[in-house]
């Protein structure tokens, strides 16, 4: 997936809130890390957690850029208040139309390949692990899913595949030069 860290806030599974104590593991990583984009579950899906996660988010990215709330970093200094610029949403389950969709084409196959990686989980090769029961997204029909809406999403914008996203906030362009793609 090529990323250059990967945190566990050790959030039940299933049973966590969108509580302070929450907001405070999110406020702080976001500090640490002060992303300009920050991108997070649906904000409506099958599994309850997903609408769950992706308001914690949401309130947290605002929250971090509040100077009267203190955190400190793991050597016990203070952080610097940092609000990213754009919370986005990616589509999960169900079907909601994108506020905008980016063409993932040419990354769409490392994104077939991560997902494979979660055996325990996923139908991958044919299987699933024996100790694991069948479950709505260990069906082959699911990854076939994900792959008919990257071809849908794609379709919607010219391209082979596509991620759509949802914004609360619009997103705003200094001219329409920024949206022509340069071909050189």
């Amino acid at each position: 997936m090529k990323v250059s860290a990967r945190e566990n806030l050790k959030m039940d599974d299933g049973f966590f809130q969108n509580d302070r104590d929450n907001q405070m593991k999110l406020i702080r990583v976001i500090r640490k890390y002060q992303p300009e984009i920050i991108l997070g579950n649906a904000l409506e899906d099958r599994h309850p957690d997903h609408g769950r996660a992706a308001k914690l988010i949401a309130d947290a990215a605002f929250l971090s850029g509040l100077h009267k709330i203190e955190t400190k970093d793991e050597s016990g200094k203070l952080q610097t208040a940092w609000r990213p610029k754009y919370v986005f949403h990616f589509i999960q389950d169900r079907y909601l139309v994108p506020n905008f969709v980016i063409d993932i084409t040419e990354v769409f196959e490392g994104k077939m390949e991560s997902i494979s990686c979660f055996t325990s989980q996923f139908y991958t090769n044919g299987i699933v692990e024996d100790d694991e029961p069948q479950s709505y997204i260990s069906t082959p029909e699911f990854l076939e899913g994900i792959v008919a809406r990257a071809r849908m999403m794609g379709k919607r914008i010219g391209v082979k595949y596509g991620e759509g996203f949802l914004t609360e906030k619009s997103i705003g362009f200094k001219n329409f030069d920024a949206l022509i793609k340069v071909v050189t």
